[in-house]
């Protein structure tokens, strides 16, 4: 079963491929998309790397100050946030939201009968349905990241001026100071891969569902979990290629 749906889903990533490189991109639905997963996603998954930055900076900020390494509190945050706790938790806050959507709106479609009638059509359901939503999310996910990232940085330093009065200047000057371009530039990398995880998993769950309204609530569950298991393997994998 496991085996099988990996297959399904390389299967149909390969094809979607060959497509987008031969510029059969459908470029409305790719917008529409674009919206759902990146615009209608943004306020949670700002809300919580505002409060991830904010809880994590009051874990350190104390200890640091206390043993006279204020200036690193910054930079201990920014470091954490852009490597991995931006690039996760706006990922599986996207697949928690928009993901679950996709699979609920295509899983109807597959038992409705309409994707059979967009083949019978001579529509390609890999173009007209899993193209948009792949290039969406590669988009959407990285731009949604790095909001997410300056919002839990500046949440972290509310946060530490509120509980040990680290003046704004010196967290800020620890974040220029210790946070490298480079992973800036690998948390997008991340972003970009968990997002195309999201809607390949989350799509083609909804075009392998059959039944009625029950088994459309198991393909959104199977999907969410599938996505976030997708999000943190590839997030061990990428940082094992990367940092280690």
């Amino acid at each position: 079963m496991i085996i099988e749906f990996i297959g399904y889903c390389i299967i149909n990533l390969y094809k979607a491929a060959q497509k987008i490189f031969k510029g059969e991109i459908n470029i409305k639905n790719t917008f529409e998309q674009a919206a759902i997963i990146g615009y209608d996603s943004l306020p949670i998954s700002l809300t919580i790397c505002l409060v991830a930055g904010g809880v994590l900076s009051m874990q350190v900020a104390e200890s640091f100050i206390l043993s006279g390494a204020d200036s690193y509190i910054g930079g201990l945050v920014s470091i954490a946030l852009t490597r991995e706790m931006a690039p996760i938790f706006a990922s599986l806050a996207i697949g928690a939201r928009a993901g679950t959507a996709i699979t609920a709106e295509i899983s109807n479609m597959s038992v409705t009968e309409q994707i059979d009638a967009l083949k019978a059509l001579k529509i390609d359901p890999i173009e007209y349905l899993l193209i948009p939503r792949i290039l969406a999310a590669v988009i959407m996910v990285p731009l949604v990241t790095i909001v997410a990232e300056l919002i839990g940085i500046v949440g972290g330093m509310f946060v530490a001026n509120a509980t040990v009065s680290l003046h704004p200047y010196m967290y800020m000057k620890s974040v220029w100071l210790y946070t490298d371009t480079y992973d800036i530039w690998i948390s997008l990398v991340k972003a970009a891969v968990f997002g195309l995880l999201t809607a390949l998993i989350c799509t083609c769950h909804g075009l392998r569902t059959k039944g009625g309204a029950k088994e459309i609530g198991v393909s959104t569950t199977r999907a969410a979990i599938w996505t976030a298991v997708a999000i943190l393997f590839s997030d061990l994998i990428l940082s094992w290629i990367f940092f280690a």
